[in-house]
């Protein structure tokens, strides 16, 4: 019984912690519906004439919050009778659930006091789980309602974005990991991507896609604000058209912030060039605004262009992708070739130009993806097709940011190493006298000479600096200066060792433990005319320490060797 207590204890543990991660996704559905739900019932107790009592708004709150996951709605409470489809997602709204699924899953991971976490995989099924047996019951709830949902919808794509925002909870809590490929991958890709800088460009090309998104995102919504500034007296008397009091114009004013994103899709679909559609027999580009366009009343639809054809202010929103591109470029440029970088230290053109590919194809992706998002149909016939489409946008953004991306950053690349190509590490080397790195097809640089045509200088060859100090060189006969002293500067080497500073004009001269011997400054090592080095090294021992470092009563009379 003593030795089966510890495993019964762990394996109860254990079943609590996977039971709690499964009620952090509970959890954290609850939170978003709650949030939503307390949002809606003030709005509603705020109202001066609801038109329904509590469940109305309830059911309202439901239906909301599964529009937020990206379901699609049905009206039935139509002015004609006929069920009128509601498929566009506030993205604003659409951050609530994601944000705390994604926390969700990556607070799953943390080890508390008394439990284990659970396995990465365990985490993301159990989270994912959990979401999404609250959000089963809320739909079996919202059917009752004015705004019901449609079942496929269910599955694409209200599970596949929980189910994305958990996996990129997981991938959080793990330390970001880009790892190797998988096992059944072949081996020859193992080893070259073990051997290239794939981790590094993965990070690089990542960085540069979100980077290219968020200026498209930023040109866009720009253009939305020049757009109303030019329009504004359009938009208030919208505005103050939808309703009379003042919790009606709270209502469309938090409607209109939560589509802020939504329009500013909009506004870089239009700078890319194909624009939206405003229904099945309109289309706003920057070419021209064609078709009779079937706008409801709301402020943020009073940015949209003048009918007929662009003008010079409209080909202007071709400023947008032009900012992505360069975004891109810079992104890349600045990990393939920084600023002080040096020609072996930078990228080579071709991993340059891949990860800028590998960049706007990722800002291509987010964009189409966003582009779905944003738009939907608000209704039948002529409202069916309502928003930009998802594919064109997503091919004129991989389109503008690979033209202008690549070049881009190989033309920085190479102003970068205009001025040859030497590192800050390779200069630093070559301060201190150690041998430079040299890069490919570089020649070996010369090293200083002596004035007289001699060889290297004893600092050249010991690696350190020459300070300017001009000592008297070692007499031929053998001996030691009279003061029997050694430079400050000189200390032993690993082979117990010191260098003996010259003169740069004199004679060069080299000492060995049986004496000392000097080479001329025409027949030294490194001239025409010597066969042999001369050691520029004396040995350490006691004899020839510094009479200044040794006791009073071990010093020569006159401290010479």
């Amino acid at each position: 019984m003593t030795e089966g207590t510890p495993s019964l204890s762990a394996e109860r543990a254990r079943s609590a912690g996977l039971a709690f991660t499964f009620l952090r996704g509970a959890l954290a559905a609850g939170l978003g519906l709650s949030a939503l739900t307390v949002l809606v019932m003030v709005l509603w107790i705020s109202s001066p004439a609801p038109d329904n009592g509590p469940g109305g708004a309830l059911h309202t709150a439901a239906g909301l919050w599964l529009l937020a996951h990206g379901a699609e709605l049905i009206r039935t409470d139509t002015l004609g009778g006929t069920p009128a489809p509601v498929g566009l997602v506030p993205l604003l709204l659409t951050v609530v659930p994601v944000w705390l699924v994604h926390r969700a899953s990556r607070d799953a991971l943390e080890a508390d006091e008394g439990r284990s976490a659970p396995s990465a995989a365990s985490a993301f099924a159990l989270v994912t789980g959990g979401y999404l047996l609250v959000g089963g019951a809320v739909a079996l709830y919202a059917r009752g309602g004015s705004l019901s949902v449609q079942i496929p919808s269910l599955l694409f794509p209200t599970a596949l974005v929980v189910a994305a925002a958990a996996g990129a909870g997981v991938w959080t809590a793990s330390g970001h990991p880009i790892g190797p490929p998988p096992s059944w991958a072949p081996v020859r890709l193992h080893e070259e991507l073990a051997r290239s800088r794939f981790r590094e460009r993965a990070d690089t090309a990542c960085r540069s896609a979100a980077a290219g998104v968020a200026a498209l995102l930023g040109g866009g919504a720009l253009l939305v604000a020049a757009g109303l500034v030019w329009h504004a007296s359009a938009a208030q008397q919208s505005f103050v058209h939808l309703s009379g009091d003042w919790p009606g114009r709270v209502s469309v004013l938090l409607l209109a912030l939560v589509l802020v994103p939504n329009a500013a899709v909009w506004g870089a679909a239009y700078g890319m060039g194909p624009g939206f559609a405003l229904g099945t027999a309109s289309t706003a580009t920057p070419l021209a605004f064609s078709g009779r366009p079937a706008l409801p009343v709301f402020p943020l639809l009073a940015a949209v262009p003048d009918q007929g054809p662009g003008t010079v202010l409209n080909w202007a929103a071709a400023a947008v992708p032009v900012a992505a591109g360069v975004t891109v470029a810079w992104f890349t440029v600045r990990r393939a070739a920084p600023v002080h970088a040096g020609r072996d230290e930078a990228w080579s053109p071709w991993e340059t130009a891949l990860t800028a590919g590998l960049g706007a194809l990722g800002c291509g992706v987010g964009t189409a993806v966003l582009a779905a998002a944003a738009g939907g149909p608000l209704g039948t016939r002529a409202l069916a097709e309502f928003g930009p489409s998802w594919w064109l946008t997503g091919a004129a953004a991989l389109a503008w940011t690979v033209l202008l991306g690549v070049p881009g950053a190989l033309l920085v690349r190479a102003w970068r190493l205009r001025g040859g190509g030497r590192g800050p590490a390779r200069e630093t080397a070559e301060a201190e006298g150690a041998p430079a790195v040299r890069g490919p097809g570089e020649a070996p640089e010369q090293l200083p000479q002596e004035p007289g045509g001699g060889g290297r200088r004893w600092w050249t060859r010991s690696g350190r600096r020459d300070t300017g100090e001009r000592t008297e060189p070692v007499p031929a006969s053998g001996t030691m200066p009279a003061s029997g002293t050694m430079p400050a500067s000189g200390t032993a080497s690993p082979s117990g060792t010191v260098p003996v500073p010259v003169r740069a004009s004199g004679p060069r001269v080299s000492a060995t433990a049986s004496g000392v011997r000097a080479a001329s400054a025409t027949g030294g090592a490194g001239s025409e005319g010597g066969n042999a080095e001369p050691y520029d090294f004396l040995p350490t021992e006691p004899w020839h320490e510094p009479t200044a470092a040794r006791p009073p009563e071990e010093a020569g009379p006159s401290g010479s060797a």
